[in-house]
């Protein structure tokens, strides 16, 4: 009994830092996973670098992107942090 009585604490401590830092997390990766599965050409997308970028073609790991008129390259699907809204 008195095992655990001194266990307790930890259990609480335990269960509060699941429901406060972990399960959030686990939130935010599941919709940034559903996020990217969900992107397409022509979207725009903010990488983690802060540009802003157009996706020219969705491939398994990469993402072929047009930086501008001229300039087109590919970016790694980790690499993407949101996608952009115009605020037009």
């Amino acid at each position: 009994m008195e095992i655990v009585t001194q266990l307790l604490p930890f259990v609480f401590l335990i269960a509060i830092m699941y429901f406060v830092i972990i399960r959030p997390q686990q939130q935010q990766a599941k919709k940034h996973a559903e996020m990217l599965g969900a992107l397409a050409k022509g979207d725009k997308v903010v990488t983690n670098g802060g540009l802003i970028v157009e996706i020219k073609k969705v491939e398994e790991t990469f993402f072929a992107v047009k930086f501008n008129n001229d300039v087109e390259g590919r970016l790694v699907k980790d690499a993407v942090a949101r996608k952009y809204e115009d605020e037009a």
